[in-house]
């Protein structure tokens, strides 16, 4: 097989067969393994009715656990990762294959396109060439959606997707996946449609999985750059790289819990002693003047006094 494709599912069989489908316009040797994480919607009785298509059902235990448990049964030479309610763009795989095969590289990269739940186009994501692959991982710039990429199997096969992370897995397997510097490639061309909707998916979080999502953040952070310090590579552009995502992650977790908070921003001012709080105008003034934690004192107070009036 040239490409295997791996598609974890529970309970989209609405976006499913769009999903699928989009796998085969290539004239490439693609194996598809459909992953049904204990669906109740009726899509494995659908996905039985499918034909070249490798269906594995497990009982629910999460997309991580799904990719995980069948990577050993990818007969592919490259592998992409697809969510099922999202869809590929028509001969994406081709062109990243190529790409891959002309250059020798472990991943290849490439932008995404956003579609609401209706299909409807919203807004384009170009890939952005970066000479520092892990600095645009950390931060610097967009890094794309991991469903555009291609990896050579070989390079990835020993980096699992961890459930600790939660809605940022993603984001852990890309960085993990930087830090052991592939070869890298990008193509031009937009490889991904993302579904933008409202229905179920990790991305609509409340309270609690927002709270457990941003300290899953904070914790790849923390790993990523203590294995950067142990191999002499945290250089300076990847301290800012991080500390752009730092920073608002310190103030989104100060809703919730003011000390770790003020931990985090500690963390970045160990970092860089010059750091300037970036907020404009009067907030900005406030972070300057009164200093982080007075001002995210004043900030809950103000949320309670506006939640109080509602």
């Amino acid at each position: 097989m040239d490409v295997t494709i791996i598609i974890p599912t529970f309970n989209r069989l609405w976006s499913l067969p769009k999903a699928i489908a989009s796998c085969f316009e290539s004239p490439l040797k693609i194996q598809v393994i459909v992953v049904d994480d204990g669906s109740t919607d009726g899509t494995l009785a659908w996905l039985n009715t499918q034909q070249n298509i490798l269906i594995v059902h497990q009982e629910n235990q999460g997309k991580d656990h799904a990719i995980n448990n069948v990577f050993h049964l990818a007969q592919g030479k490259y592998i992409r990762f697809l969510d099922s309610d999202d869809w590929f763009l028509p001969n994406s795989t081709t062109k990243l294959f190529e790409a891959a095969e002309s250059t020798q590289a472990d991943v290849v990269a490439a932008g995404y396109e956003v579609y609401d739940e209706h299909e409807n186009f919203i807004r384009k994501g170009d890939w952005i060439e970066c000479d520092d692959f892990i600095a645009q991982q950390l931060g610097e710039c967009d890094s794309s959606h991991y469903s555009a990429y291609l990896f050579r199997k070989s390079f990835s096969a020993d980096i699992p997707h961890r459930q600790e992370f939660g809605a940022r897995d993603d984001r852990q397997f890309l960085i993990e996946v930087a830090l052991k510097h592939p070869k890298t490639t990008f193509i031009t061309e937009r490889t991904l449609a993302h579904r933008s909707h409202t229905k179920n998916r990790l991305q609509n979080m409340d309270d609690t999985a927002t709270v457990a999502n941003n300290l899953a953040s904070l914790e790849i952070y923390r790993q990523a750059l203590k294995v950067l310090e142990a191999k002499n590579e945290l250089t300076p552009r990847r301290i800012q790289a991080s500390i752009k995502m730092l920073w608002p992650l310190a103030h989104w977790i100060a809703k919730h819990d003011l000390q770790k908070a003020t931990t985090v921003y500690n963390w970045i001012k160990s970092l860089d002693p010059n750091f300037s709080m970036p907020t404009k105008g009067f907030l900005g003034f406030t972070y300057r003047t009164l200093g982080f934690e007075w001002t995210e004192k004043l900030l809950h107070f103000r949320r309670k006094m506006i939640r109080q009036k509602l």
